[in-house]
């Protein structure tokens, strides 16, 4: 049987929990902001492009993996709608708009590299 007593904090849980509030607290600096951004950019223009090279590689995976690339990329544009409402700092609306970018700019040169 399942007691209703809450679970215990620990201080990895406590730690974690306050992890989203002091990197918007860190990226208050506009340089710090920047490479951040840069960082994601550039992170997951590689993500992209490794996962283009690898399944293009594999020639039977390619409709799959175009499937879910497409997936990845549309959830990422329905969340920046409730990021979009929110107010306060724009940094997880920064941060996906980076990632939605690298990541299509990745796979669109490696298929360019294709052609």
């Amino acid at each position: 049987m399942s007691s209703s007593r809450p679970l215990q904090r620990t201080r990895l849980q406590q730690s974690l929990g306050g992890a989203w509030p002091r990197l918007e607290q860190w990226a208050i600096n506009p340089w710090r902001r920047l490479s951040l951004l840069l960082i994601v950019l550039l992170g997951t223009f590689v993500l992209g492009n490794a996962v283009a090279t690898l399944t293009g590689a594999r020639a039977f995976l390619d409709p799959p993996a175009a499937l879910v690339c497409v997936a990845l990329i549309e959830v990422a544009i329905r969340a920046r709608r409730p990021l979009l409402q929110r107010r306060g700092d724009r940094l997880g609306l920064q941060l996906l708009d980076m990632c939605r970018v690298g990541f299509s700019y990745g796979l669109l040169l490696e298929g360019f590299k294709l052609l």
